[in-house]
């Protein structure tokens, strides 16, 4: 079973993430803050991180920087999830080495089919 952890502060987004990724070889796990993402990216080490830039506490950007700056957690792929569209955000996503950079609103077909691909290629 794979891990995806969720960091996103709208519930309505993780609702839909949710429900887009409801598959039973899929073990989510959500959190509505950047603290709480890092804690438990730490503590759980999930076969993925789907993160929201914008979020109280840390930004899904630092959070990114800091699992990136830790060797055991440097591996973990990262599709960050976000308002933030212009070209600066999206070189500073790129930077970090992130997977994917989905911008809201999103397909959710867009979605499942780049989680499905990162997760078969890890």
């Amino acid at each position: 079973m794979k891990t995806i952890l969720l960091a996103d502060d709208e519930a309505y987004l993780r609702l839909l993430v949710h429900t887009t990724l409801d598959d039973p070889t899929y073990r989510i796990l959500e959190v509505t803050d950047g603290q709480q993402a890092l804690a438990l990216a730490r503590a759980e080490h999930p076969d993925l991180l789907v993160l929201d830039w914008m979020m109280p506490g840390l930004s899904g950007i630092a959070v990114a920087q800091a699992l990136r700056q830790d060797p055991a957690t440097a591996d973990i792929p990262i599709i960050m999830l976000t308002a933030k569209g212009q070209d600066i955000d999206r070189a500073q996503g790129h930077a970090l080495g992130l997977q994917a950079y989905l911008v809201k609103p999103f397909s959710p077909l867009e979605l499942l089919e780049k989680v499905q691909a990162i997760l078969e290629a890890h």
